[in-house]
């Protein structure tokens, strides 16, 4: 018995919201990352003097009152505030008002690496200096990694299936994915993307602990992915929401469409050596990327000659950054596609990075340009890659582009994003 495949539903970005190192709002950081201008800077969140790595992205010119209602202020950590703004952005980028779908037609799925770690660290220390009466109850959820699922859910009243991806750089992407398929169940719009914060004395710690971290004093020597004096990465804070909708639900209501999620694949590393972004220890890092990588275009029904531009993981060690450049040659051979990193001027944003890459691939096939790579001059000799630096390459057709994503712990993530044409 033969039986006919299953037509699956397009998934279709609508809307675009961002807070990044570099920009807030999606035109400002846009605008930033085509002049190549970085958000890397002496840490100003606390005193980090007496650390031995003192520079990370910082989301700039955010006031909180501007953007969350005094009563959410008391029982939300940065991360929340900074992750409502994104979502509010893209669902008005996208014109889309979700109390005129049906009920529950309307979901959330966002991913988080860290949860609220600011204000854990602030009831922490009201615990230990004052006693456990003085620890608020909203720590019960402002710390917990689905916090910004529920309150963007509550806040738009998106009621649908909802959820949240704990998948460290990685998560952005999978969130993405988890969203198309709620899109192929029936939903109508998911809100999706991913965003963190970490940038107090507690989170750093669990920066350092964790190791690959830059020392560098110098913000524009800091972070150089694939350059041979690599030494690290920078954390920033930060990242992107979308929103993906249902190509037929989109196209009836008339909406403007960034670009289609033609394809996703994951894989995960057995052992990343537990140091270093996209486990820069580790004895498998990269190749399984390289995995991820052949798995979307296979789920997009592309072969590697049809991508235009790559996004790549860009991890900021010379271990890390050698393994994902023997993928992409394996794939697509030496210099064989142009390869970018705009987070060499936001630092590695955690649940953030792969989501603000997504972001930028959708406005690059828009305006027909590769942004570029700061820091790095040119790709080590081990890094045989296209390497897109100095300024935005313009000039040639860009309708696919291939987004990568390395999370500490293993996690691999790829996504491809083909123009709505």
């Amino acid at each position: 018995m033969t039986t006919t495949p299953v037509a699956l539903a397009d998934a279709v970005f609508t809307g675009i919201g961002v807070a990044a190192p570099n920009g807030l709002g999606a035109q400002a950081w846009w605008t930033a990352v085509l002049r190549g201008e970085s958000g890397i800077r002496p840490l100003t969140r606390f005193d980090a003097s007496s650390y031995p790595a003192r520079l990370a992205g910082e989301v700039p010119g955010f006031v909180d009152e501007d953007h969350v209602p005094n009563r959410l202020l008391q029982q939300t950590d940065r991360v929340t505030r900074l992750s409502l703004a994104a979502a509010k952005e893209a669902l008005d980028d996208a014109g889309a008002d979700p109390a005129e779908l049906p009920e529950y037609a309307a979901g959330v799925v966002t991913a988080n690496s860290a949860g609220g770690f600011e204000f854990g660290q602030r009831e922490l220390q009201a615990l230990w200096s004052r006693g456990g009466r003085h620890v608020s109850a909203y720590q019960s959820f402002a710390w917990f990694y689905a916090v910004n699922s529920g309150q963007i859910s509550i806040r738009h009243g998106l009621r649908g299936a909802s959820g949240v991806l704990v998948a460290e750089q990685a998560g952005g992407l999978d969130a993405a994915a988890h969203a198309r398929r709620q899109i192929r169940k029936g939903a109508h719009l998911v809100v999706t993307g991913g965003i963190d914060s970490t940038l107090c004395p507690w989170g750093w710690a669990a920066h350092l602990a964790g190791g690959g971290l830059s020392t560098a004093e110098d913000p524009a020597r800091a972070y150089l992915p694939f350059d041979r004096d690599a030494n690290g990465y920078v954390p920033g804070e930060g990242g992107a929401h979308l929103v993906l909708e249902d190509a037929g639900a989109a196209r009836r209501r008339g909406a403007r469409v960034y670009g289609t999620l033609a394809g996703h694949a994951a894989a995960f590393d057995a052992f990343d050596g537990g140091a270093g972004a996209g486990g820069s220890a580790g004895t498998a890092g990269g190749c399984r990327l390289g995995a991820a990588a052949a798995g979307a275009l296979a789920d997009a029904g592309l072969e590697p000659g049809d991508i235009d531009v790559v996004f790549a993981d860009a991890a900021g060690s010379r271990a890390a950054d050698r393994r994902e450049a023997e993928a992409l040659t394996a794939l697509f051979g030496e210099r064989g596609v142009p390869v970018t990193a705009p987070k060499s001027m936001t630092g590695r944003l955690l649940a953030g990075g792969g989501a603000l890459d997504v972001a930028a691939a959708l406005l690059a096939l828009r305006d027909q340009v590769v942004p570029p790579t700061t820091g790095t001059t040119a790709p080590a000799d081990d890094c045989p890659l296209d390497l897109v630096t100095g300024a935005p390459r313009t000039g040639i057709r860009l309708r696919t582009a291939l987004v990568l994503a390395r999370g500490r712990g293993g996690f691999n993530s790829a996504a491809v994003v083909r123009t709505a044409a």
